[in-house]
């Protein structure tokens, strides 16, 4: 028989059983799916080389020999629905994905399939979902057979969490490109063939792919799907780094097939040029809206609302999914410069201002060296005793061999990276190294000199609660979340302050059960993510980080506290540490996160007056995070010259309500009202029209009505366990199951992919060290294939049956549930060898009352009807006879079920055709048809107690 016949969703019987055929490519190659597995148990033949061809098959009716419960057959039909991969339904995807999408991050996709080619920005709030919502539109992309390839732009830091978020939610296997894998990728292809072609799945690090050659040689043979993580770091016109991968990004637009997902959680950091060059890889013309007014702006403003969706944590309230974020609480510690450490801290200020003032009438750069090592100095002693001794130890040295403005700006630079937090909220500092604060034009010889060795000694002897008040505050907040359950993150700006803490901590709290490590930029990114996901699985665990960690990474399946032993000078940076605990996915119900300062430092004061608060009162104001002023080093540098060349007081260090600052903090209001103006009609500008959730809503509605949802779940799981031998027990906000009690198969397969033999689970809002266990949770695929397996080959109707028959008062005349499986083939014709067939499946019951046709029921009906309570007992040949009869009516009730199919058919073609109603103008159309005959997988008699 030609293989052509054999189209998805056809059944065969091949090598002595029957099987469902899946697409495939190759038109000599079968891939087969036994009847009662998972796409996972597929397999391929070759036909040519079948020594016996493939045969059309039919599904067996059910054995009335081998009748069931009613509770069994609705087992059965859970387990159908809930294995469902090429599900019916508006979307394509939601079968292949393991992590269960909430319906406000649906907005991206719908979005994007409404545009031809698609063009978004994603620029959602801190730990709403960004990652998600752009994986989503991909998988489904894919699995519409749109795109085969895909590759994921990102910061180095992140290039493996992308791959492990892309394969372990949404069985996509990407391979990271970058300087230390690129080699092995390529090795071994045909000469002119590129790792891109040969690795269709890819994330890739941006700071390898932007250089000239890389660049132009992933554009040739880029895939037509890309993702942009953290776009905002790609478009801001300066020389160097981010100048290519602007150039990177352009070129990338200008292919208009190319789709392109950007994400950020700042598109607009107040530099307008940025913006708007961000805007323009959407749609050249919206570059153009800066200098555009009136109804021309209006006009684009509409158009960009298709490409540019932002949501802040507010929004999603409407969508009835708040309640999936925790509550964060925050809270302000001090501690005060008293003893040794006081005493030092202030002969260490009165000395940097002698340094200041010992240069001024100097040469620039001379000037500019005092300053930069007086400002560490101040800084790193604010840190910890162990960043003051290294600071004071090493030599700010002058660049040799170039001009004095070259050196000047060298030393700008290195100032700017180490001692401030970068240079704006977009670049981030990633040097934690502690800076230099020893000029070189003091000699140790001088009196200076040996002053500053004193220094570094008398910082050495401060390490310690009992003589560092800082620390000694850090110990008091650490054990207070500690005996409150938290898992909390400390987070320090340089990396000897981390360890310094690391090991403090680590002797303090030594009897106590607590497992604690530091982790900075010292270890590659693979080694940070190795040692977090490790300390996350000890019962009680603290984490010291420097701000590695804090922008990207995911922290929240282990952490639920954020501690700032360190202010950070950008308030951005404080929204990132937070937002690595608070976000989507956060199994706690609350969130803490504590600010540490002192309150008599001088340096902690003017940074907490000037930047922390003001910002903090405009993100009140506006519900958002307002970047630093676009001069935001000339703000700090303002700040820190008012402390450093005022008048010392009699006791050098001051409260914090005494701190004054009139003249530099007139100039830095004046710089925040006008970021606060700026992102104030930003927001107004471009506030966009939001898709409704009674937009949204009815779709995912219909996703959850065909592959079953949380409450599906629960109760599958929950009769599931019971019925294998391992009912569930009852914890504080979970259930415990045993695996060890599931039967041997089914137990080896689990306890061999990891799963413990005591498991913790949830069905919702799991509480920390419990499993959020959802439909695709592999433990919902393991136990649904085990159970469709054993009762569609009826060897333990107990379990799963596929007809049964009881005597019920629900029902007032006999009623009929059949239990039907629907195939349909999906084609997507885009003309010549571009068209292509794709599998749709779902599970259905019928009801027939009576002598009447057959009726299609609504899941909550068929549910209600497979629940039926047992009124008397019904004797084994009655019940035998009962379903012999309506396994008999199969043969008349055929073209009804067949009508029932087709007409699910055309509503499969509506919905695809309604959330992807582009494509139309590249003439790509679709056609759906039912795959016939229908599969009865069970029946189901229902008869009136009064009947007999």
């Amino acid at each position: 028989m030609p293989q052509a016949t054999f189209r998805p969703g056809s059944l065969v019987k091949a090598r002595g059983r029957e099987w469902v055929v899946l697409p495939e490519e190759r038109p000599d190659v079968l891939r087969l799916r036994p009847l009662g597995g998972s796409d996972e148990d597929a397999t391929r033949i070759y036909v040519p080389l079948e020594p016996v061809p493939p045969q059309p098959a039919t599904f067996a009716p059910p054995d009335p020999k081998k009748a069931g419960t009613h509770e069994a057959g609705l087992l059965l039909r859970d387990a159908l629905r809930l294995k469902l991969r090429a599900g019916a339904g508006p979307f394509r995807s939601f079968g292949n994905l393991c992590v269960e999408p909430r319906a406000y991050q649906l907005v991206p996709l719908l979005m994007a399939l409404k545009l031809d080619t698609v063009r978004l920005l994603i620029a959602d709030d801190v730990g709403i979902g960004k990652t998600i919502e752009a994986a989503l539109i991909v998988r489904e992309l894919l699995d519409r057979g749109e795109i085969r390839r895909m590759s994921v732009l990102c910061p180095p830091h992140l290039c493996d969490q992308w791959k492990q978020e892309l394969q372990s939610k949404f069985n996509i296997h990407a391979e990271v490109v970058r300087t230390g894998t690129a080699g092995r990728l390529e090795r071994g292809l045909p000469s002119g063939r590129s790792l891109f072609e040969a690795h269709p799945f890819t994330v890739v690090s941006l700071d390898y792919i932007k250089s000239d050659r890389r660049r132009e040689s992933f554009l040739t043979s880029c895939p037509e799907f890309v993702v942009i993580e953290e776009a905002h770091t790609c478009v801001q016109g300066n020389p160097g780094t981010r100048h290519q991968r602007y150039q990177l990004l352009k070129g990338l637009a200008a292919d208009p097939d190319r789709h392109m997902v950007m994400l950020t959680a700042t598109p607009h950091s107040g530099d307008d040029e940025a913006f708007y060059n961000l805007l323009g890889l959407l749609d050249p013309s919206f570059r153009d809206m800066r200098g555009q007014t009136g109804l021309i702006r209006d006009a684009q403003r509409e158009k960009l609302a298709s490409h540019f969706v932002q949501r802040r944590r507010a929004n999603i309230a409407e969508w009835k999914d708040a309640t999936l974020f925790p509550d964060r609480h925050t809270k302000e510690e001090t501690y005060r410069l008293t003893g040794d450490w006081g005493s030092l801290f202030t002969d260490v200020l009165a000395f940097a201002r002698e340094m200041v003032e010992s240069v001024r009438g100097d040469s620039i750069l001379r000037q500019r060296m005092n300053w930069w090592a007086a400002l560490a100095m101040l800084r790193c002693i604010s840190s910890s005793p162990a960043a003051a001794a290294i600071a004071i130890n090493t030599r700010l040295k002058a660049v040799e061999g170039v001009t004095e403005a070259e050196q000047i700006a060298a030393l700008e630079q290195a100032g700017v990276e180490t001692v401030f937090d970068g240079e704006s909220e977009e670049l981030f500092s990633g040097d934690e190294t502690v800076p230099a604060a020893h000029p070189e034009a003091i000699i140790p010889e001088s009196s200076a000199g040996k002053k500053l060795a004193s220094f570094a000694e008398r910082a050495l002897k401060l390490r310690g609660k009992a003589k560092d008040p800082k620390l000694a505050t850090l110990i008091s907040i650490v054990n207070a979340l500690v005996r409150d359950g938290f898992n909390p993150v400390v987070f320090c700006r340089y990396i000897a302050t981390a360890h310094y803490v690391a090991e403090q901590l680590q002797s303090e709290l030594s009897g106590k059960a607590v497992a604690i490590e530091a982790v900075t930029g010292e270890l590659a990114s693979e080694e940070r993510e190795e040692k977090v996901a490790a300390l996350s699985g000890e019962d009680r665990r603290i984490l010291v980080a420097t701000d590695c960690l804090s922008e990207g990474i995911n922290l929240q399946a282990g952490f639920d506290a954020v501690v700032h032993y360190d202010l950070s000078w950008n308030p951005a940076r404080h929204e990132q540490r937070e937002g690595r605990v608070d976000r989507f996915g956060q199994r706690s119900k609350v969130v803490r996160a504590v600010m540490l300062y002192g309150d008599n430092n001088p340096v902690d004061g003017a940074v907490l007056r000037v930047i922390l608060r003001k910002a903090d009162v405009i993100r009140k104001e506006l519900d958002v995070s307002v970047p630093m002023p676009t001069d935001a080093n000339k703000v700090t540098q303002a700040i820190m010259e008012a402390v450093l060349l005022r008048k010392s007081s009699a006791s050098g260090a001051a409260d914090q309500l005494q701190l004054a600052f009139p003249k530099e903090e007139a100039e830095v209001d004046a710089a925040w009202a006008s970021a606060r103006e700026k992102a104030k009609q930003s927001n107004t500008l471009f506030a966009q029209r939001r898709m409704r959730p009674e937009e949204v809503l009815p779709e995912w509605r219909k996703a959850v009505d065909v592959l079953g949802g949380e409450e599906d779940v629960s109760r599958f799981v929950t009769v599931a366990a019971k019925g294998l031998g391992a009912p569930l027990d009852t914890g504080k906000g979970f259930f415990r199951l045993p695996i060890r009690h599931l039967p041997g198969v089914l137990r080896e397969q689990l306890l061999s992919n990891g799963f413990p033999e005591m498991m913790k689970i949830a069905f919702s809002h799991p509480p920390a060290g419990a499993e959020h266990v959802h439909r695709a949770h592999p433990l919902v695929a393991a136990i649904s294939n085990y159970i469709s397996e054993i009762s569609l080959e009826e060897g333990t109707p107990d379990i799963g049956s596929r007809c049964g028959a009881l005597f019920t008062q629900t029902v007032t005349e006999r009623t009929t549930v059949y239990l039907l499986r629907l195939r349909s083939q999906l084609e997507v014709i885009r003309g010549g060898d571009g068209d292509q067939v794709l599998l749709s499946e779902e599970c259905v019951a019928v009801a027939v009352r009576g002598a009447t046709s057959p009726v299609l029921v609504e899941n909550a009906d068929a549910l209600a009807l497979m629940q039926a309570g047992v009124a008397r007992n019904m004797e084994p040949a009655q019940r035998e006879r009962l379903l012999g009869e309506a396994i008999a009516a199969i043969t008349g009730l055929n073209m009804a079920f067949e009508t029932i199919a087709t007409r699910r058919a055309k509503e499969l073609l509506a919905d695809h055709r309604r959330v992807r109603d582009a494509g139309k103008t590249k003439g790509i159309s679709y056609l759906v048809t039912p795959c016939l005959p229908v599969d009865v997988i069970g029946v189901y008699v229902l008869m009136p107690v009064a009947s007999f």
